[in-house]
């Protein structure tokens, strides 16, 4: 037997992963929905924010303060302090996971609009456009490949960070991970990783669609 034979036959237990075929597809929903639910919150909540710091500009910079604290906290260690709180459940998990996307949607968001030309805004107010007008229909879409930018980063940042919950008994694949750790069944590691992977690549490819969606003049322009 070859060498690249028996470190598959070491490493990888097909029947394994064929018997747990359900356990495992429970948990790749599960991840999806851990992660797409603390971007939607993290999402409306950074929108609201921002709102708050483009029209009070005084306010982007504690804004800015609060949440980049939030990120920089080590992700075990807000488990740990969530979890006397708020107990071993999906809210502990979530209240962690949206607090890492704030920081980068916020920033991405008052930079998009930021980024807007001035001569742009210029020539809407020449048209006659209102100031909310001008917002919704010139600056937000020019603004778009930024945020979703942003959006883009925030989600595979998420994906990862799920993983971690495997500590409170949630985690999507990151169970598998931290079982597979545990009893050094390295089938289960590379379950968990490998499907963990496969979700930041399917949500960065996507969130790329979706940008070439929302900004088709981006596209012709291009050659």
């Amino acid at each position: 037997m070859s060498f690249l034979a028996q470190a598959d036959r070491a490493l990888i237990d097909w029947g394994w992963i064929d018997r747990n075929s359900s356990p495992i597809t429970d948990r790749l929903i599960e991840h999806l929905y851990l992660t797409v639910l603390a971007v939607v919150i993290g999402l409306v909540i950074s929108v609201g924010l921002s709102m708050v710091a483009l029209r009070y500009r005084r306010a982007y910079g504690p804004i800015t303060a609060v949440t980049n604290i939030m990120f920089t906290i080590p992700s075990l260690a807000l488990f740990a302090l969530l979890v006397p709180f708020t107990g071993l459940t999906v809210l502990t998990a979530e209240i962690a996971l949206v607090s890492y996307t704030l920081l980068i949607i916020i920033r991405n968001i008052v930079a998009g609009i930021d980024g807007v030309s001035p001569a742009v805004l210029e020539a809407a107010d020449g048209m006659g456009y209102t100031r909310r007008r001008r917002f919704w229909k010139i600056e937000i879409p020019l603004a778009m490949p930024v945020i979703v930018a942003g959006l883009r980063i925030a989600t595979v940042t998420t994906v990862g960070l799920v993983t971690v919950s495997a500590i409170i008994g949630l985690g999507g694949l990151g169970f598998y991970i931290l079982r597979g750790l545990q009893t050094f069944f390295w089938t289960s590691v590379l379950v968990g990783t490998a499907g963990s992977v496969v979700i930041a690549v399917a949500f960065d490819v996507g969130f790329v669609f979706l940008e070439r969606s929302l900004t088709p003049w981006l596209q012709r322009s291009r050659p």
